[in-house]
Parts: C-alpha cells; structure tokens; sequence
C-alpha cells in the first residue's frame, strides 16, 4: 500500500510523515515550495503476526509495509503540478487539514472546512491539466485515423467538464470501459481520501465537540470520504518515549492505539484491504490483498508460479490455530480446511498454498 501525504503549507504533513514513519524529515514553519517528496515505510502493527512469531520463532518476520509520500505544501492558487506529480501514483490520499490556532504560524483562525476545500481545488485543477493533454492526444490519434481512441476522447471531454464545475473524478460516474481506458491515469481525485483532522492536544482530548473537527467531519460525510483526529506533534513526541511512558500520555488524551494503528485501520478499510498470514520456522509474513480475493489471486502475491500452479490451499483461521495452541491440535481437531480455487479470502486467514509448475 502506498499513501500520499498531502496539504496547504504548515498544516503538519511532515510532522505526521515523520510520527508515521520515524523518519526526520525536516519541518519548516516557512513551508517548503521543493518538488522533492520525503518518502518513508511503516511496517504495519498485527498482533496475530507476533502470536505466530512467538508459537515458530521463525528466521524471519515480515510484516505488511506502507510507503508514505510525503509532498510539500500546496499553495492555493500557486502551479502544483510538479509538487503533486510525486503521489499520482498512490492508492490513496491523507489529506491533513488544520484544526488548531497558533498565533506563531497563522495570522488567521483554523478554516478546517475552507481549507480543505481549497486544496481540493487545487487537486482539481491539476487533474483537469492531466485531462486535458489526454484529451488533446486523443484527438490527434483520431484525426490520424486510429478510431480507438474514440471512446477515450469521448470520456475525457465528459471528465473534463464535470472537474471543471468542481467536482472531484471520483464523483464521475465512469463505465467499465472508462475505467480500463483510465487505468495508471494518475488521476489525484479519482483517489480514496483520508482527511487527517490534525489537532493539538487540547483538542485532541475533546476532539469531537471541536468546532473545527465538526467541519471537517460533515465535508468528508458529503464526500463519502473518511476522517480521522490525530495530534500529528503529540504522535511524534510518542517516538522519543518508551512503551510505558507513551501508553501514560496517551491514556491522558483517551487513546488506546497510536496514530499509526489508527490511520492503517482507516486505509484499510478505505480501500477494501484485507492481511493474509503465512507462518512456519522460516518467515511468519503478512500479505495484503483486496477483500474477495479468491485463493489463487492471493497465492500470486507470493509468487506468481504458485498462481500459475495452485493445486488447493490449505487454510486455517487465525482464532482457531489459537485457541488450540498448536497446528497439531487444531489438525486434530478438523480445523485445517483445504480449499480450492474458488476459495475467498478472508481477515487472517493462515495459509499453505499448494502448486505444481
């Protein structure tokens, strides 16, 4: 999974970048204009991961990953093209809107909603440059004789005429066909988004009567976008502390999980993702595939001979193997299925994919 961090200038992107990933990209009060993104990896928290870790004490553990872009502040009004040519390639979009005042950044009050419909605007207006070269491409490829390209110009003057009343691609109601057309377009706001509410720690303790959360909240309800309340500073500070301290600082704000739990649980859900897990004395490893993924769809993850040559998978759910203790016992027990290629994944499921090439 791939995220691309976005927003207007001194909101806290980078601050949160470098709580996501423990990175030290440096943040500036001044808001950097570089095209160049900051780009991290979080390994992704499962506490069935660690269970199995401890049960194999395996040689390797390898936990699902996310790569984190982080760009520079978008300015309203300013050619950000170059700056958001860095996340066209992401599954999706945290779009982190201010929702605190400081007199020492900001001449104006916290403007959550304004904000972030600026910005958005401003995604907008990229995504309508996009389009149109397509379009004007097309065209030529049309007027050169190559009538494929019909359906696609025919798509991108409809597109281009929705984002230019303000609306957003993922609002457009593509066909099938469309969408084939538009796959690896880069489109920014065909993209899921997670708007990242980020708060300081007064409003981060009472963050759901904060004025500013409430705002925010509507628009992504309006959008059937998600919205998360994080404390992108607080989170940051929690990497300086260890396990004991952090949990007593969050408790004082009413968090059980840090930030980054939180807007993986978020993501994850946004985008329909699912982890299955393959364990033994060589790797325990988490795999993340879409829900409904059927079994040999899946094994591909791990290596496409295993796709090529599924035979069955032989599949046991986390709980289970748990509550038995041992794979032995849960054998004993009838809990280990074998399952064939029409076999849909589901949230944990442990797996041994046998094939044949």
């Amino acid at each position: 999974m791939k995220l691309g961090i976005v927003g207007l200038p001194n909101v806290g992107k980078t601050t949160l970048f470098n709580a996501l990933t423990g990175s030290k990209a440096e943040t500036s009060s001044y808001g950097s204009t570089s095209a160049k993104a900051n780009i991290g990896q979080a390994k992704v928290p499962d506490e069935r991961l660690d269970w199995l870790a401890e049960l194999y004490n395996p040689k390797k553990y390898s936990p699902a990953t996310i790569d984190f872009v982080d760009v520079a502040g978008v300015s309203k009004g300013g050619k950000s093209n170059a700056i958001l040519q860095n996340i066209r390639q992401t599954d999706a979009l945290v779009h982190v809107v201010r929702c605190f005042d400081n007199d020492l950044l900001f001449t104006e009050p916290a403007d959550a909603r304004g904000d972030a419909e600026s910005l958005d605007l401003e995604l907008i207006l990229s995504d309508m440059e996009v389009v149109e070269r397509r379009l004007d491409k097309a065209n030529k490829n049309l007027k050169g004789g190559d009538k494929k390209y019909k359906r696609e110009a025919e798509m991108c003057e409809a597109l281009l005429a929705h984002l230019s009343d303000g609306k957003p691609a993922r609002t457009f109601e593509f066909t099938e066909e469309d969408k084939d057309i538009l796959q690896d377009g880069g489109l920014l706001t065909v993209k899921p988004i997670i708007y990242a509410a980020n708060l300081d720690e007064d409003g981060m303790a009472d963050y759901r009567n904060n004025a500013q959360f409430q705002a925010l909240s509507e628009l992504a309800a309006e959008q059937g976008a998600a919205v998360l309340p994080i404390a992108a500073k607080f989170e940051e500070d929690l990497l300086e502390l260890d396990d004991e301290e952090a949990a007593m600082f969050m408790e004082d704000l009413g968090l059980t999980e840090r930030g980054l739990d939180r807007l993986i649980k978020a993501s994850y859900e946004l985008l329909g993702y699912i982890s299955f897990l393959t364990a033994g004395p060589d790797d325990v490893h988490a795999w993340t595939i879409v829900r409904g993924t059927k079994a040999p769809r899946a094994a591909g993850k791990i290596h496409t001979d295993i796709e090529r040559g599924f035979i069955r998978a032989e599949v046991i759910a986390f709980e289970d193997l748990k509550a038995c203790g041992t794979m032995a016992v849960a054998k004993s027990k009838g809990l280990l299925r074998s399952e064939g290629k029409e076999y849909v994944m589901q949230d944990g499921d442990i797996v041994n994919f046998l094939f044949n090439v």
